[in-house]
């Protein structure tokens, strides 16, 4: 358990040693789906929005990067499974680091959040831990804009199960091939690996499922691939124990982000090295970006829950979900988190680390461009300070 988190006086703006990468701050752009990379091979665009938003030490995470022709479930995603689009991979890489940043490519398969027109042939059902549709609550979007209904999906066998950990093996070898600094893997926000670790939706009855420990299984199947691929000091992971986005509840979320803790810390001991860090989303989080109390519990008791998550987890732990500027100087300082990652706001601030140095006022984002193709318009196109003058500075969320 780590009793003492982080030096007196440390703020968002304190350099910090994450393993073998020295931070200069602890400003971290967060995974976002953003639909630019047609066809599944990044663009000039994405060469361009990442670099837009690199510092010096900083530190970028990649949109979710599908890890197989399986894996998808938006339109225009970028892939990290060809070799195609790990040579695309390496012009963003290449920008960002020529700008003295690292970046680490987020691995995703959403599982049951898919779509026929997403999966090969376009007519296979999308996989999962069940075969539990989402339910009408949520829509997918879909290649032509519309959004429709999830479909049902179809259950893994206990037997392929390994062949979908060795697709997220081999995509961390991938992504280290195109250049990057490491890989997070997204064990988060109601996709595949969410939907083992959520008892409110896998009703497995193999060693996959049923108990918490069985339901940690497939995740850290996933971990110890990748860090025997990659090494362990390359390696994030990200959870959401207590998000309900796209139906992934757990009836106690506060012991199952204890039991993935307990896991990984024990990984770590048997290494006798610490993974890159842990990513926890805040329980305020929701599909739709707001922030709400009570969904579970008070801010209050989510704050404890994250606290206790904290203490538990031995290493660096990243938090995100609705931050502004003084709530992420709140928790490094207080010590609740090492590292704070952004989306929306570094979605319309592309120098957002400069604007909450000198307490810049901020651009606001436009909501209905955030899964559109263009690869201008809503995405590379958002005013520096020294741009101010751009009407996109006079925009409302």
């Amino acid at each position: 358990m780590t009793e003492s988190y982080t030096p007196q006086g440390t703020t968002l703006f304190s350099p910090y040693k994450m393993g073998r990468f020295n931070l200069s701050h602890r400003i971290v752009l967060a995974p976002m789906t953003r639909c630019r990379a047609l066809n599944g091979i990044p663009q000039a665009a994405n060469v361009e929005y990442y670099k837009q938003r690199a510092t010096p030490g900083g530190f970028l995470i990649t949109e979710g990067t599908a890890i197989s022709p399986t894996a998808a479930g938006f339109p225009h995603v970028p892939g990290i499974y060809t070799d195609e689009q790990i040579e695309a991979w390496k012009k963003v890489v290449d920008a960002v680091h020529a700008e003295g940043c690292l970046i680490f490519c987020q691995l995703w398969h959403v599982g049951r959040a898919s779509h026929q027109v997403y999966q090969p042939g376009g007519t296979a059902s999308p996989i999962s831990s069940t075969g539990k549709p989402i339910s009408d609550r949520w829509r997918i979007l879909l290649p032509d804009g519309s959004h429709g209904k999830y479909p049902t999906p179809r259950p893994l066998a206990t037997t392929e199960i390994p062949e979908i950990v060795a697709d997220y093996r081999q995509s961390a070898i991938n992504a280290i091939r195109a250049g990057f600094d490491g890989v997070e893997i997204h064990g988060a926000h109601g996709y595949l690996i969410d939907q083992f670790l959520k008892n409110g939706i896998n009703d497995r009855t193999d060693h996959y499922g049923g108990s918490t420990a069985n339901r940690c299984n497939f995740l850290m199947q996933v971990v110890r691939a990748i860090v025997s691929a990659v090494g362990a000091d390359r390696v994030g992971v990200r959870v959401s124990p207590a998000i309900d986005h796209m139906d992934a509840m757990d009836s106690d979320p506060l012991s199952l982000g204890l039991a993935v803790i307990e896991r990984l810390n024990r990984l770590q001991r048997e290494m006798g090295k610490k993974l890159a860090y842990l990513h926890i989303t805040q329980p305020r989080y929701t599909a739709y970006g707001q922030t709400e109390a009570g969904r579970h519990g008070s801010q209050e008791e989510e704050a404890i829950m994250m606290r206790t998550w904290r203490k538990a987890y031995d290493g660096t732990l990243m938090c995100s979900g609705g931050y502004t500027k003084e709530l992420g100087m709140e928790a490094v300082v207080q010590g609740d988190a090492d590292l704070v990652s952004y989306g929306r706001f570094f979605i319309s601030n592309p120098d957002l680390v400069n604007r909450f140095r000198f307490n810049a006022p901020l651009t606001r984002y436009i909501r209905a461009t955030f899964y559109t193709q263009d690869p201008v318009v809503g995405y590379t196109d958002y005013p520096f300070l020294n741009q101010q003058s751009s009407p996109l500075s006079r925009s409302r969320l």
